[in-house]
């Protein structure tokens, strides 16, 4: 697999979940990735089970200084980035009638302005041929209770995609939006528990939670030339969940 050879890739919130499965995928195919997320301790981690074609950055998506010492790093290292996956996202349920401003705020400085920012910084080291992703969600296209501002946010990166295809059109740059639905991820499995995952892998029609290596090969796909003709659209990695 040599798809992404020679490739440099960003992925934030890389250090656990889909996007640490996401990096080990790109690296087996040949990229060299930067991982960015908020915790050392899981940078570290993460890092030192992907290799020495992995660099790590400690930063949030929502504080544009770390953003900048993110892709200076990138600069310095490689020059030039031929793919970002804005993978990093947050949510938590709040039912209408409960919901605070603080509930919004945490959630679309992350999901909406942190991608906005992800994406508008790394532009100046991207040229032809490069691929942007958006994480997405099943949630953006379904209702779910509780998860008003989640879901808004989703929906929000799914517009995101579809404008920024016209803003770089001429460019040779794609931005497309990969959308999960459940997924057995380290923070999936605490946060729902044994019984959280059985009711989510029933609600699925393929009855089970995606593996995050599912979600990371479909990231490689749409970092690589095999998509070289998608741009603006939404691939659905969820099990049929929000297709039905």
């Amino acid at each position: 697999m040599t798809r992404l050879n020679g490739k440099t890739a960003v992925i934030t919130g890389g250090a656990t979940g889909i996007g640490r499965a996401a990096a080990k995928r790109f690296i087996e195919e040949g990229a060299f990735v930067f991982i960015f997320g908020r915790r050392q301790e899981a940078l570290d981690a993460a890092v030192a089970e992907l290799g020495p074609n992995a660099r790590a950055v400690k930063g949030s998506v929502s504080e544009l200084a770390d953003l900048d010492r993110l892709y200076a790093a990138v600069k310095a290292e490689r020059g030039t980035l031929d793919i970002v996956f804005a993978n990093a996202g947050a949510g938590s349920q709040l039912a209408l009638g409960q919901i605070t401003a603080e509930h919004i705020d945490e959630t679309f400085d992350t999901n909406v302005k942190g991608t906005i920012f992800t994406v508008q910084k790394a532009l100046p080291l991207m040229g032809k041929g490069g691929s942007i992703i958006l994480t997405g969600s099943s949630a953006g296209t379904t209702g779910a209770p509780g998860m008003s501002a989640y879901s808004a946010s989703k929906a929000a990166v799914r517009n995101l995609a579809r404008t920024w295809a016209e803003d770089l059109k001429g460019t040779g740059i794609r931005v497309n939006v990969l959308s999960p639905g459940a997924t057995a991820t380290e923070l999936a499995k605490e946060a729902l528990g044994e019984e959280g995952q059985k009711i989510y892998a029933a609600m699925t029609p393929l009855q089970r939670m995606a593996d995050p290596a599912e979600i990371g090969a479909v990231a490689a796909f749409l970092a690589s030339p095999d998509s070289s003709f998608m741009t603006a659209s939404e691939v659905a990695v969820d099990g049929g969940l929000a297709q039905l």
